[in-house]
């Protein structure tokens, strides 16, 4: 062979470009649309609309899922009970974290319980006027730390009124971009003068701190986050504008939820432009309550929805 190509150059050359030209027609073929240029469009928008798309046949996929076990929402049940040779489905496989992170996707804060998942911190690095809210510190709080150290202008709002105070994890050169308040978060404003706890609702806590949006929101509040977003995200819904926050990240507690009522919580937040980009089962919760189902888990979810920098490079 290689004395044909010797004799025959122009020959090897024909041959490599019919190669070459094939290699690079199945890669373009397998990861997306070419532009006129020849090049793959790696536009963050372009990024976002392809991992929109994927999560599109997820929603299929949910309204398959419910038919064949239901067949209507009010026959599903979070955990069906063992059946030989084991149960056909959990509540969490109706949720998959299916929307591709446009960025680097990486855990922020300790391993295990406390640390969280976060789709490209690098994109608020050096961001002016950077807004973090921290609802659930419970003493830990490596994932405020590590965020803090990230960046150069992000400052902390955290919420607990368990606690009275970030974690020991804060450095002291950096407490100076940290808040701490002893409130709680729930759906409806209850801080009367009469009240041990005071409590508000997100809403309430960003106008007391003349804030117009929260580049990263965690909740870690013990089931009532269900009541908490139901509240915050329908009058941005029925006015049509964007959730003002940029990602999510959550700790879901079903206890005694049923299936329709958490279809209709998430299917709100969806619609409100929330996209599951990591999903974490709490194993620690697990390991301590053996024989009961998986009903707590860890979401992070991005918004696709306005021009956050997360999904815009305005």
């Amino acid at each position: 062979m290689s004395t044909v190509f010797h004799r025959h150059p122009r020959y090897a050359v024909l041959v490599f470009a019919i190669l070459a030209g094939t290699v690079w027609l199945l890669f373009a073929d397998s990861h997306g649309p070419i532009l006129q240029s020849g090049s793959r469009d790696l536009s963050l928008s372009a990024r976002v609309s392809r991992a929109e798309n994927i999560y599109q046949k997820i929603l299929k996929g949910r309204k398959g899922l419910i038919g064949k076990f239901g067949p209507t929402p009010e026959k599903i049940t979070m955990f069906p009970p063992d059946v030989s040779p084991w149960p056909p489905y959990t509540v969490w496989d109706f949720f998959p974290p299916a929307f591709n992170c446009p960025h680097e996707r990486e855990r922020i804060g300790t391993l295990g319980d406390g640390g969280k998942w976060v789709c490209g911190l690098s994109r608020v690095e050096d961001k002016k006027n950077c807004v973090v809210y921290s609802f659930g510190i419970n003493g830990e709080s490596s994932f405020e730390a590590e965020i803090l150290n990230r960046t150069n202008h992000c400052e902390i709002w955290g919420y607990d009124f368990s606690v009275n105070s970030f974690g020991p994890e804060i450095p002291a050169s950096e407490k100076h971009r940290t808040h701490f308040h002893p409130y709680g978060l729930a759906g409806n404003d209850n801080h009367g003068p009469e009240n041990k706890v005071k409590y508000y609702t997100l809403q309430s806590l960003m106008d007391l701190n003349d804030h117009k949006f929260i580049d990263i929101l965690k909740i870690d509040v013990e089931s009532w986050e269900f009541e908490v977003l139901a509240a915050f995200v329908e009058p941005y819904l029925q006015s049509d504008r964007p959730l003002p926050f940029g990602q999510l990240q959550i700790e879901l507690h079903t206890w005694d939820k049923e299936f329709p009522e958490l279809l209709k919580w998430w299917e709100k937040l969806e619609q409100g432009g929330l996209r599951p980009f990591f999903q974490e089962p709490n194993m620690v919760y697990n390991n301590y309550n053996r024989g009961r189902h998986q009903d707590l888990t860890e979401y992070s979810f991005i918004n696709i929805r306005g021009r956050n920098a997360f999904v815009s490079d305005d």
